[in-house]
């Protein structure tokens, strides 16, 4: 007990020294996006005081666990209307889309910097009854004060890699996260590999089990699909398009030379190109144009012309639509060594996908993928040109691609329901648990 309290004090004391840092970097993010400078006093805590009835609080880091969490909240809204809901993000994108998707069904802050009197003032103005966290999100003084005013936490929708695990056991070592992680009730994980993690970080192993993957139980509007085919009939039924989604900086060139090549075989092709943070918009354009590609983008032009050789998607909350209207799909962060994104959402529109060699952060979903043959996995960035070519170019492979990508999708489904009636559980022993109160510090 005494080494986890002194390995608390020091990551708080650390954190502390590291302050005036954690600002510079919010303010250095500001002169890129606007948007982090707006509402800063949401993370030191000084968020909506609620009152009536205790909140329910979920935390979904981006846009990706917001999307994920999408159905749960949609559950509770409906299922406990007098509740007060509160989404917790850490990215301008992710408020963006919890506005996009509940406008203000529920409150929404930006989760508090981890300082002891910071989360406590959180927790005393949001007064929760119950937190659910999305994934990989621990953070110890969070959890610990959650902790002592009787706050029971789930980590749903579980997910650890090997890479995480080794961070978290950096500063000041695992016995930080094994205290924090007593303050959890439930860790509702992805898969075997996942849980045994955890497992390994501290948790208590009655605690922790396996549910699968939120993400195969994700709902396509159909407004997005028709949405998609009124984009396609747009950019011309017949002509070859494919989408670059979520890139980053380190894999943006790599896509702009397989278009090149794409565009040497078939010159009437289209790329898509939807950056992952914001503040790469503009730059993206410019590059497109460096490499003398006739560019649109759909803040200004709306929709591509018909001499557009690369389109680029400089808006927010769109990106299922333009999965839907294109022949096949490079999902970004897998080039570069940050472990990937999301291929289930354009796997859920029975679009091919391909991703690069580092998917290490959704491991599970790319290898069923990958083992269905609903995705190809691109060895380097060299092969990226080749592969878009091949599949553009063989409109029964890319159909096969589509169908068994439908297929991992209806397999995988079920942990909704599960983490439904967990949080339904919690929620009953909560009522009957005395309420807390305390003054906002």
């Amino acid at each position: 007990m005494e080494d986890r309290v002194l390995a608390r004090l020091l990551y708080t004391l650390l954190l502390y020294l590291l302050a005036p840092l954690m600002l510079v970097r919010l303010m250095l993010r500001g002169l890129r996006n606007r948007d982090y400078l707006r509402r800063w006093r949401d993370r030191f805590g000084y968020v909506p005081r609620l009152t009536g009835a205790r909140s329910i609080w979920l935390h979904a880091v981006s846009v990706g666990e917001v999307n994920a969490l999408a159905r749960l909240v949609e559950g509770l809204l409906a299922r406990h209307p007098e509740v007060p809901l509160i989404l917790t993000t850490g990215t301008p994108t992710g408020l963006a889309r919890v506005r996009q998707l509940f406008g203000q069904r529920v409150h929404h802050t930006y989760l508090p910097y981890d300082l002891p009197g910071v989360v406590r003032r959180f927790f005393a103005r949001t007064r929760p009854r119950l937190g659910v966290i999305a994934e990989t999100e621990i953070w110890p003084n969070l959890y610990t004060a959650a902790g002592r005013r009787q706050v029971p936490l789930m980590i749903v929708n579980a997910r650890l890699s090997e890479r995480s695990m080794r961070g978290f056991a950096i500063l000041p070592g695992v016995r930080l996260i094994s205290a924090a992680l007593e303050a959890v009730v439930q860790i509702l994980a992805q898969s075997e590999a996942d849980a045994e993690r955890y497992r390994r970080l501290g948790a208590r192993s009655e605690r922790v089990r396996v549910v699968g993957n939120l993400k195969f139980d994700m709902a396509v509007a159909d407004s997005v699909r028709g949405a998609g085919a009124q984009v396609r009939v747009a950019l011309g039924s017949a002509r070859p398009v494919w989408i670059a989604a979520s890139t980053h900086e380190a894999e943006e060139q790599a896509v702009l030379h397989a278009h090149a090549a794409v565009l040497r075989a078939l010159p009437e092709a289209l790329l898509l190109i939807a950056p992952r943070h914001p503040e790469r918009f503009r730059a993206v354009a410019q590059a497109a144009r460096a490499a003398d590609f006739s560019v649109s983008t759909r803040s200004s032009d709306d929709m591509p012309a018909s001499r557009s050789q690369c389109f680029v998607l400089d808006s927010l909350g769109e990106l299922m639509t333009y999965y839907a209207a294109a022949d096949l799909a490079f999902v970004g962060g897998s080039l570069a060594p940050i472990g990937g994104h999301n291929a289930l959402e354009p796997a859920a529109l029975a679009v091919p996908v391909l991703v690069g060699p580092h998917t290490f952060n959704f491991q599970d979903i790319t290898e069923a993928l990958l083992a269905s043959g609903a995705a190809w996995r691109i060895a380097q960035a060299a092969a990226l040109g080749d592969a878009v070519l091949a599949l553009l170019q063989d409109a029964p492979a890319r159909a096969r691609m589509g169908a068994a990508a439908l297929g991992v999708i209806e397999r995988g489904r079920g942990a909704l329901a599960e983490i439904e009636t967990a949080i339904e559980r919690e929620l009953a022993a909560s009522a009957r648990a005395a309420p807390v109160t305390a003054a906002a510090r």
